[in-house]
């Protein structure tokens, strides 16, 4: 790569590419198409933005509502941080870059690609709402990048990525990044790619060694109380709590500030400047704890952002791996901490099963589960693999040795069913 982009990663503090980064430059360099497995806080983003600006910086630039590159994220948090890596890496390249997604007005928007872009950053549907208004014209487009693919299927974005790709040329190089590869995506990608180099970063059953994980048994309605007390007894002055859904976000970061522990919450209900505005009040320090949906939580990216934890486990195992990706980045140590209750306890199993290892189950003085104390899973081998073992069982008050009934675990509040835009709360 050129002079311009080798100084910009330096000043970024970078000399050496990681996993992701080494496979995926040459790729997209040599021009090939790349079908890549590649998460959270693998480096991936700079995997696709470095050797883009190196082949752009080469070619004519962007003319009146031309667009020569565009990437396309699931949410308007990663438009902005993939958005601000392009900035960051350009900076002394003479290329333009924009980034445009939903919740803001449109019209600065539209006048904004007048001038065309050499790199744009959108969410599909309101690039289809530009597209609709003629503010810009894809029958240029040279380079193709789908961010967290999975998420832009997750959250029923397929129809609108069908109908970009018909205004795309047929000669472009395509670049399909995602967490996991369902089906659904492999048949995205067949219809996408040709002869694509597929790259795979990390397993995604893997997570980083320099994470500590640890699981707080405790009752489903003692969680709030257990959240503050760990904040306020450890001094903990960053923290990203993931909620299951949108209210339970909302509620919780009431009751932090309301106990003087300033908190906001982000997720899809919110609007763009106010998810903007906590996001920023949270990297610099105004903001103690940002809690947050899965979905709404794309695009967090926090150097050395120490804590991570789970009030409610995920209802998928892999969006585990993806939330405390969010910590223990770039060899720093960080924390990632589990609240779990009774009725999680299938949840965990699938968790534990997926990332091979029980979490460390630690009990807070105070605090014990009084309906169950969850034991880890035993992943030993042979007949018992994949289960509890039945020692240190415990169920509910008046009966400590007879297995819960379905009537007993719909006392405490079950998961959310998924809704038809994706996985509910984001």
């Amino acid at each position: 790569m050129g002079e311009p982009i080798l100084k910009a990663v330096a000043e970024k503090g970078y000399s050496q590419p990681s996993p992701i980064q080494g496979q995926c430059i040459p790729a997209v360099l040599a021009g090939h198409d790349v079908m890549a497995a590649a998460q959270t806080g693998t480096g991936k983003t700079a995997g696709f933005t470095l050797p883009m600006l190196e082949r752009l910086r080469h070619g004519p630039h962007a003319r009146a509502g031309i667009v020569r590159a565009l990437i396309l994220t699931p949410t308007r948090e990663l438009a902005a941080q993939v958005a601000e890596n392009v900035r960051a890496y350009g900076r002394y390249l003479d290329l333009r870059s924009d980034v445009v997604f939903g919740g803001v007005k449109i019209n600065p928007q539209i006048g904004r690609l007048q001038r065309g872009a050499d790199i744009l950053v959108a969410t599909p549907g309101r690039l289809m709402d530009l597209h609709q208004q003629r503010a810009l014209r894809l029958d240029r487009v040279e380079i193709l990048v789908l961010d967290e693919a999975d998420r832009m299927l997750d959250m029923g974005f397929i129809r609108d990525i069908q109908k970009i790709l018909a205004l795309l040329p047929p000669k472009r190089q395509n670049l399909l990044f995602s967490a996991t590869f369902s089906g659904e995506i492999r048949r995205l990608a067949t219809g996408l790619l040709h002869q694509p180099v597929q790259l795979q970063a990390t397993p995604e059953n893997r997570t980083a060694t320099t994470v500590e994980h640890l699981l707080h048994p405790c009752d489903m309605d003692r969680k709030g109380d257990l959240l503050s007390h760990l904040i306020r007894t450890n001094d903990w002055q960053q923290v990203l709590v993931f909620a299951r859904t949108k209210h339970g976000a909302n509620r919780m970061a009431e009751r932090l500030t309301h106990e003087g522990m300033g908190a906001a919450a982000i997720h899809g209900n919110k609007s763009q400047g106010a998810r903007t505005r906590a996001l920023a009040e949270f990297k610099s320090g105004a903001l103690r704890v940002l809690v947050a949906t899965d979905l709404a939580a794309r695009g967090i990216d926090i150097h050395q952002l120490p804590h991570v934890i789970n009030l409610d486990l995920p209802n998928q195992a892999e969006d585990y791996v993806h939330r405390i990706g969010r910590t223990g980045r770039a060899g720093h140590n960080g924390h990632a901490i589990s609240l779990v209750a009774a009725e999680e306890c299938e949840l965990l199993r699938a968790i534990e099963r997926l990332i091979g290892n029980p979490l460390p189950r630690q009990e807070v003085p105070g605090f014990e589960p009084k309906v169950l104390k969850a034991a880890p899973l035993d992943l030993s081998g042979g007949r018992g693999k994949g289960r509890r073992p039945d020692a240190g069982r415990r169920f509910g008050r008046n009966s400590p040795d007879r297995p819960a009934d379905r009537s007993t675990q719909e006392r405490g509040r079950r998961p959310p069913r998924r809704n038809a835009g994706g996985r509910a709360g984001g």
